[in-house]
């Protein structure tokens, strides 16, 4: 359905592809209980998949560094994955030090 506006019609705006993750590892929501990988299994491939982002994005800063990048766009990219991811776990783990210092205040 297009608009009609003063400058004249407006066709529609396409609809944006989803984007995938970049790294091939499982995400944490992929993981867990319902898949019988369980709670520490979903941590273990949560800290890995950090861990390879930051790999991702050193090895690509290394290549901007020295000129040997192509599209400096993919380090761009790297860079924050590894930022968001890095502030992913923080979160989580602040969260599960909120629960655990909770329960420790509980009365017996």
């Amino acid at each position: 359905m297009a608009f009609v506006s003063a400058v004249g019609v407006v066709p529609p705006i396409a609809p944006t592809p989803v984007v995938q993750p970049i790294s091939s590892t499982p995400s944490v929501a992929g993981t867990g209980a319902t898949s019988g990988g369980g709670f520490e299994n979903a941590l273990s491939s949560a800290v890995d998949n950090l861990g390879a982002a930051q790999s991702k994005a050193d090895g690509l800063a290394v290549q901007a560094a020295t000129g040997t990048l192509q599209n400096p766009v993919d380090y761009m990219i790297a860079a924050n994955e590894a930022s968001l991811t890095t502030q992913m776990t923080v979160a989580v783990r602040n969260k599960a030090l909120d629960a655990f210092n909770e329960i420790m205040r509980m009365p017996l």
